[in-house]
């Protein structure tokens, strides 16, 4: 081959020329200084088996590799359009930036999207637009079980454990949920000193592992709760069942991550990748659920309780359901999260191929609680790629009551969408445990931006709501939401999908498209 051949020239006739010439011109030697590293690396790439590319092109292989090292960001800075980046595109990430920075936030000379793409989603306006008052923006979390409701903001932090974020990203995070007053999830990593550091409303999330509340064999420690749960910060507990990016397969924090602090705080070995299980071991089964939900509320001192998770079977949703009606025990509130939400780390193949998308989700989580008779005692929250005001009105046209976002709080915060993630060497420092990349995270700096970003995504939401001609979050309807569709045209949610009346999933005559699942759901098992 050509490359192999040049190799050859150049160690083999060009490097003892080299040496020969320097004995008569001495600057001659300079020439080492590449033709014996050359001949190094080269013979080196030819002996081993590691890479076929580097055996058959030595050397010069290696530009194959630097560029494939750097080609994310080549696509991120050079490559994509405005509209074409996932998984936020430019135009929604500088909207983000802009509104966390209290920078302008208006667009001039027209929409960038293609709004004739399929998939396209919009609202029809009113001719007489409505004002919206501030108090739309909040709503009482905690249904008639519950002893110390919450009035919580409509848009609110998603889950996000200390340990996959840095301890600065966390307090900058939390400090911006205390000015703004919204509440901030921890993520099943635990109620770390992080989260308490600024002040924050705290929504404690109880995932598979019992972090922060452990037993050393793994299980629930119920004193230990009990005693964190009662703190006055803490305004809900969140227990998670799956989580839309990787549904079925427990949080995973890789072991470069893990340090000393993450260990002492999860009650975990130093150094390993901490994977946590699939299912609870506190209970089993939906009716286990249920009263594993009672159960913690007794603890907390009678504050709000419910449950997240990534819709898959939908008997086994209907199942807990059924679960609800058997034991007469509601959840204060459950989180639908969207198979397109983001986590730190997953298998690929979870994230790309598994549970159901926010939107259908929603609508199939409002047409059971409704068709049990119970929607008007249970709130839900939505997460899932929450960015912008008109997100929102989308969500709460679908069958949700607040929001929760991630990603797009981890902008404000400074996160760049550099996929880095779950390497612990986010640029950033907002993905990472690496103290001298967290660092560059200004707290005080930052949670000004969280704040900011919060406010002005909740005056675009309200803005919205006005100009579809709507007063309250209550007057929205499937029907406002329109969808462009493959045969090039739009349809609203109402006529793409089936909606039950109240109490139809209790009477004689259910729906067929309801029928089969019901009937499959069991209150004593998934």
């Amino acid at each position: 081959m050509i490359v192999r051949r040049l190799y050859y020239l150049l160690s083999y006739v060009c490097l003892p020329l080299a040496l020969i010439w320097g004995y008569f011109w001495s600057p001659a030697y300079w020439l080492l200084v590449i033709l014996i590293p050359y001949a190094i690396v080269g013979l080196f790439d030819m002996l081993t088996t590691r890479h076929n590319v580097l055996n058959n092109y030595p050397v010069l292989g290696h530009f194959r590799y630097m560029l494939e090292f750097v080609s994310p960001e080549i696509r991120q800075y050079f490559v994509e359009t405005n509209e074409s980046g996932r998984p936020y595109n430019r135009i929604i990430r500088s909207l983000v930036y802009s509104r966390a920075k209290g920078q302008v936030d208006t667009q001039a000379f027209g929409t960038q999207y293609d709004i004739m793409t399929v998939g396209y989603h919009r609202a029809d306006h009113s001719l007489s637009p409505k004002h919206v008052d501030e108090s739309e923006e909040r709503v009482m979390l905690g249904g008639p079980q519950c002893d110390k409701p919450y009035s919580a903001s409509r848009l609110n932090v998603s889950a996000m454990s200390f340990g996959a974020l840095s301890a600065n990203a966390i307090r900058a995070l939390n400090g911006g949920a205390k000015d703004g007053g919204f509440a901030h999830n921890t993520g099943e990593g635990g109620l770390s000193p992080h989260h308490l550091a600024e002040g924050g409303d705290i929504i404690w999330q109880i995932g598979t592992g019992y972090f922060g509340c452990r037993t050393p064999e793994g299980g629930f420690d119920k004193d230990l709760f009990a005693e964190k749960a009662q703190k006055d910060v803490v305004k809900a507990i969140e227990i998670k069942l799956s989580q839309g990016a990787k549904p079925s397969h427990g949080g995973v924090l890789p072991a470069a991550k893990v340090d000393e602090e993450i260990a002492k705080i999860r009650g975990v070995p130093l150094h390993q990748d901490v994977i946590s299980p699939p299912t609870h071991s506190a209970f089993d089964g939906p009716t286990g659920l249920m009263h594993f939900v009672q159960h913690l509320r007794e603890m907390s001192g009678g504050k709000p309780v419910g449950f997240k998770l990534c819709i898959g079977r939908r008997s086994e949703f209907m199942a807990i359901c059924k679960a609800m009606l058997e034991t007469d025990i509601l959840p204060d509130f459950i989180t639908v999260d969207g198979a397109e939400g983001g986590t730190g780390a997953a298998p690929v193949e979870f994230t790309n191929r598994l549970g159901v998308p926010l939107n259908e989700a929603l609508i199939f989580v409002d047409n059971c609680l409704r068709g049990i008779g119970v929607r008007d005692k249970i709130r839900v929250i939505c997460s899932g790629k929450v960015a912008t005001g008109f997100d929102m009105v989308e969500k709460f046209a679908l069958g949700a009551d607040m929001c929760n976002a991630a990603r797009a709080m981890m902008f404000a915060v400074g996160c760049i969408q550099a996929l880095h993630c779950n390497t612990n060497r986010c640029p950033s420092g907002v993905a990472t445990q690496d103290p001298i990349r967290g660092r560059a995270v200004n707290v005080p700096e930052k949670r000004k931006r969280v704040h900011r970003f919060h406010d002005a995504s909740l005056e675009s939401f309200r803005e919205i709501l006005g100009a579809m001609g709507k007063a309250k979050v209550s007057d929205l309807r499937p029907a406002d939401i329109r969808r462009r569709n493959a045969d090039e045209k739009e349809r609203s949610y109402a006529e793409l999908f089936s909606f039950l009346e109240e109490g139809a999933l209790l009477s004689k005559n259910i729906p067929d498209e309801f029928a089969n699942d019901w009937q499959a759901a069991s209150a004593s098992q998934f």
